[in-house]
């Protein structure tokens, strides 16, 4: 049994004849005749009835109508599926970020413009975005920097420095900045060691042939933030992401080279063609080129 011939079957039946079924499918009469005929020797069976004029379906053949019915009408729902998200009117676009705070502008955008598109949004650090896309676990990622990967596709989305914070009550409250000796001296609280913002710290450090040793290490920005605002340390952040808190001030770092934050949307080069990814990739470059901050500040 072939797809052809259940599908020749199928619109003579419903339309009524082997002419018409032609015309709906573009094909020849004969080719829907012989498809119909090479159905029923194969099972040795006969589902029209053609001593009319009108070709009427036999009772096997009124059988086998009911089951493709279901089947075409499953083949059909799935191609309504497919062309929504062709056109970008379904689908779920899955995004794992070191900070979500530097892609909420864009998804901003591409939500007016794709309505339909669901989007789900993880945070990790950047061990775990890298993981997660290598993991087929999500379509796109956010990074903290510019990844000089052979498999991963870039935009860039965002650039700040980075700057310590403390409690409102802290004795370096008063300051503006901190010089980057001072700081290694101060009880650091920072995160996980797979963090972008930490590795940053600690090579910028490294080159002045300074060690950080953190008092506190913390899972998440907003664990990092939390612990310093009860006045537990100094905290070290993209001011891009420092969000302004009664509870904290920030000082510029002074003193070192390399404290930049680079934010890139990322994914996986080979799933760069994605009609969802292509979409949000899209509209990261336009508004690079309108020279606009496609964050959420």
């Amino acid at each position: 049994m072939r797809y052809t011939q259940l599908r020749a079957f199928h619109h003579v039946a419903l339309h009524g004849g082997f002419s018409r079924a032609a015309e709906a499918l573009f094909l020849t009469q004969p080719a829907i005749s012989d498809q119909v005929r090479k159905l029923e020797e194969e099972y040795d069976i006969l589902l029209f009835d053609r001593r009319k004029k009108q070709v009427a379906l036999t009772e096997e053949g009124r059988r086998l109508l009911e089951i493709t019915r279901r089947l075409f009408e499953t083949e059909h729902q799935a191609l309504e599926l497919l062309s929504e998200s062709r056109a970008l009117r379904a689908g779920t676009l899955r995004i794992v970020a070191d900070s979500a705070h530097h892609v909420t502008g864009l998804l901003t955008r591409f939500r007016a413009q794709h309505p339909g598109v669901k989007v789900s949004l993880r945070v990790g650090n950047a061990t775990e975005v890298v993981e997660r896309l290598h993991r087929y676990e999500a379509d796109v990622g956010v990074l903290g920097e510019f990844p000089q990967v052979r498999t991963l596709d870039w935009v860039p989305l965002d650039s700040a420095p980075l700057v310590a914070f403390v409690s409102a009550d802290h004795p370096l409250a008063v300051e503006k900045s901190i010089h980057m000796s001072a700081l290694s001296g101060q009880a650091l609280v920072l995160r996980e060691p797979g963090s972008r913002t930490r590795r940053k710290l600690e090579e910028a450090a490294a080159t002045l042939g300074l060690t950080l040793d953190p008092a506190v290490v913390a899972e998440g920005r907003e664990a990092v933030r939390e612990i310093v605002a009860a006045g537990l340390g100094v905290g070290v952040v993209s001011a891009a992401e420092f969000t302004p808190d009664a509870r904290l001030h920030a000082l510029e770092i002074t003193g070192a080279e390399g404290l930049q934050m680079d934010e890139a949307l990322v994914c996986l080069r080979e799933r760069r063609g994605g009609k969802l990814v292509r979409a949000l990739f899209g509209l990261a470059e336009a508004q690079v080129a309108e020279g606009t901050r496609p964050a959420g500040g």
